[in-house]
């Protein structure tokens, strides 16, 4: 909260002003520390305001996946210079403009001078800094080499950020088009199928089938258009609700997987984040049975959770993580439990699960250009027959309504 304040200091001199504390007996304590004696203190006017936004500001601002790569690299950099942790992150929270990001590095140092670890402080924030950085942190620092494991994490926060960006940027296209189609159909439902409506009711001409459906769907946007509004937005509502659920979860996960095209991708996708992420985690010294955890943790699609989990419960067993992506064919492509079992015989699993992730990262790439290109024609034929079945519809009363002249 702010408060405003009058002190007196050692020499009797009446000091005023405006100061942030939690409350009055953590202002009395600050201005105290200061050497000044708190005469009164009532609460800023506007004080409510300045909270709620302060919480606004808690709850819609991000820590974006780039800020936390420029951590990772600039802090590694730092401590490989021999720049003490608590400077380096004083250094950083200085750099920073993201307000949240600034609180969060200053409680993380307050952490470290407190005589707890960097990855002690990590971990307090779960939903800025993921279990995957946090592990290779607290390896590095239990080996002696936080700067190495800081630079791990960087890369691998950097090869997620690239993965995701070019998935995304193949999806942008069509999701534009497909937004423009919607809400070119209303317009046309709302402001050009009524005028075409009144003239065949005024005619009284026999209407088919496929544009009686047309006119029920534009009567109700125009004589109803905050119940439909609200219809489709309860129907959505419940969709993304069910999609929630365990079960709605598990049903679209699979959709996903069952896709043409999309399908492919995906276990493209998840192939390669789940060798990267081993990868990094095993090269930091986190231990199998963890990695396997922490990889689980990261990984979205339920099917690629459970066959994790299920390989963390064989490794415990004394078996080898090459039988987890031989025994799911349908998830991990034949290639990846070969590579690495064969990682596995000469010892370096970890090298090997980087030349996994960067193929099929270069199979993502490629197969995301080919997406753009297969989707344009798709969306072509989409759109030709949505128009061809509208004209349809609203042209063929009028050829009835010729022939009957």
């Amino acid at each position: 909260m702010q408060f405003t304040f009058k002190a007196e200091n050692s020499k009797g001199a009446l000091v005023e002003g405006t100061r942030e504390a939690a409350d009055k007996l953590s202002l009395l304590a600050d201005l105290k520390g200061e050497g000044l004696s708190l005469l009164a203190a009532e609460p800023a006017s506007g004080a409510g305001m300045l909270k709620f936004l302060a919480w606004l500001n808690e709850l819609v601002v991000t820590v974006s996946l780039h800020e936390k790569i420029v951590f990772a690299r600039n802090l590694a950099a730092m401590v490989a210079a021999g720049l003490p942790i608590s400077r380096g992150i004083e250094v950083l929270e200085k750099q920073t403009t993201n307000g949240k990001f600034k609180k969060v590095l200053s409680a993380v140092g307050k952490t470290i001078k407190d005589g707890g670890s960097l990855s002690d402080g990590l971990k307090k924030y779960p939903s800025v800094f993921p279990p995957l950085m946090v592990a290779m942190v607290h390896a590095g620092e239990e080996s002696g080499g936080l700067a190495p494991a800081l630079r791990e994490a960087g890369v691998h926060l950097e090869k997620h950020y690239a993965l995701v960006k070019k998935v995304r940027g193949a999806m942008i296209y069509p999701a534009i088009i497909i937004c423009a189609i919607v809400v070119i159909g209303a317009l046309m439902l709302i402001y050009v199928v009524p005028t075409l409506t009144a003239t065949f009711k005024e005619l009284k001409v026999e209407l088919p089938a496929s544009t009686k459906l047309i006119i029920f769907i534009s009567d109700l946007l125009t004589d109803y258009t905050i119940p439909a509004l609200l219809g489709i937005a309860a129907i959505g509502g419940a969709f993304f609700l069910a999609l929630r659920t365990p079960r709605g979860k598990r049903a679209l996960d699979l959709a996903i997987l069952k896709l043409p095209l999309i399908g492919n991708l995906a276990k493209e996708v998840n192939s390669a984040r789940t060798a990267r992420t081993l990868s990094s985690l095993l090269t930091a010294g986190v231990s199998v049975t963890d990695a396997l955890a922490i990889t689980k943790d990261v990984l979205q699609n339920s099917y690629y959770k459970e066959a994790l989990e299920s390989a963390g419960a064989h490794v415990q067993k004394g078996g080898a993580i090459s039988d987890m992506f031989k025994s799911h064919e349908a998830l991990f492509p034949v290639m990846v439990g070969e590579m690495a079992e064969v990682g596995e015989e000469t010892g370096k699993l970890s090298e090997m699960l980087v030349d996994i992730a960067s193929f099929y990262e270069g199979e993502v790439e490629a197969a995301t250009k080919d997406l753009s290109i297969i989707i344009e024609p798709v969306l072509m034929v989409v759109i030709g027959a949505a128009v061809g079945f509208f004209a349809i519809s609203m042209i063929s009363p009028t050829y009835s309504l010729l022939n009957n002249i």
